[in-house]
């Protein structure tokens, strides 16, 4: 990789070196690790009104392929795919930002304001589905940005992507932290019906608080458990995942948010711990001693007791509930919890055998 050049990025006032616009989480628009420069922020003494607030721009990205695979053994599917690159969402922790440094955009503020839309994906996924040798598995939506995400209530293409899913009865799993799901709990409601769907919805915590500032464009954490009720009211299968747990921050709450959800009807709940690969660990450092200083230290120090000594560990397994004294006692509180509200006694399967393949397109003319 080559080392990138300093420019320096002269800022009007202390204040704007931390870039606190409201509705957003990051705090820095730092560069991506494939680029070739980088800005450094120096301040020259004079005086400035506060930055306006950031627009969201979507652009249109023409996909080739919609399905990605992986065989990772700590991950529970096999095939996944995503409406969108970047999410409006606009979570600190979120493990996709780095993502956004393949496309020389900024990991920061650039991945939750410069956001990328698949219209086409529906037509995609029909012709993939629609192959000879597609073998139908469990297909998940929201491994990388969250599928209804803000900008899905204009896009509409996770919808579009559901009813070709029911059309052709294809098992999805669904994770998000968007009361928006409610929208489509028709559709939800007849995958149901089959045994084709199981939704989680992520709750970091029950705090409103905190969750205003990690993850500023997400429903709040009371909108997400009614969410998840009203979605198993309706026979939706839908329970939470705890996720990321963070030490000093977030870890206190793991059987209050387990509380909760089991209040919400939910039946299955998981966990993992806060993960921050390449560019994330600077942003969420800078987030930590912008909002909450006298913690950051100690919550950075008890991550890497966690971690091995590192910020992030890549390592199956091991990268999703870190290691050591701190990390066992997580994973008994969360079993303990767990077996106290009955979670996860009965794992779902969901039906693979009555997939068809949907109809080509020049089919609807005959």
């Amino acid at each position: 990789m080559r080392s990138p050049g300093r420019i320096i990025q002269f800022l009007r006032n202390e204040k704007l070196k931390r870039q606190l616009i409201k509705g957003r989480g990051a705090t820095l628009k730092i560069e991506g690790r494939f680029e070739s420069r980088a800005r450094e922020a120096c301040d020259d003494g004079w005086v400035q009104e506060d930055l306006p607030p950031l627009a969201t721009t979507v652009t249109v990205e023409k996909a080739k392929s919609v399905i990605q695979r992986q065989d990772s053994p700590d991950l529970p599917f096999a095939q996944s795919m995503n409406a969108y690159r970047g999410c409006e969402h606009g979570c600190i922790y979120c493990y996709a930002r780095p993502s956004h440094g393949y496309l020389d955009l900024s990991p920061g503020l650039d991945f939750e304001t410069q956001l990328f839309a698949k219209p086409d994906a529906p037509e995609l996924l029909r012709a993939e589905l629609g192959k000879r040798n597609y073998r139908c598995e469990v297909l998940a939506l929201g491994t990388n940005t969250d599928p209804y995400q803000p900008i899905e209530r204009e896009w509409q293409i996770t919808r579009r992507i559901l009813a070709l899913l029911e059309e052709c009865s294809h098992p999805v799993s669904i994770v998000t932290k968007s009361a928006m799901i409610e929208r489509d709990i028709d559709l939800l409601a007849a995958l149901s019906e089959k045994n084709l769907v199981q939704v989680f919805i992520s709750v970091t915590t029950l705090d409103a608080a905190l969750a205003r500032k990690m993850e500023p464009r997400a429903s709040s954490p009371k909108r997400r458990l009614e969410a998840m009720r009203r979605l198993n009211d309706a026979g939706v299968p839908c329970g939470v995942m705890a996720t990321p747990v963070i030490p000093f921050l977030t870890d206190s709450e793991l059987e209050a948010i387990l509380q909760a959800a089991n209040q919400s009807g939910a039946k299955a709940a998981g966990y993992a711990l806060l993960r921050l690969p390449h560019e994330l660990k600077m942003l969420f450092s800078d987030w930590l001693q912008t909002h909450y200083p006298l913690k950051a230290s100690h919550v950075m120090s008890r991550l890497r007791e966690m971690r091995g000594g590192r910020e992030s560990d890549p390592g199956f397994g091991s990268r999703m509930r870190g290691e050591g004294l701190f990390s066992d006692l997580l994973e008994k509180r969360f079993e303990m919890a767990s077996s106290r509200l009955g979670f996860n006694r009965e794992r779902i399967s969901l039906d693979t055998g009555r997939f068809r393949p949907p109809r080509r397109q020049m089919d609807l003319f005959y």
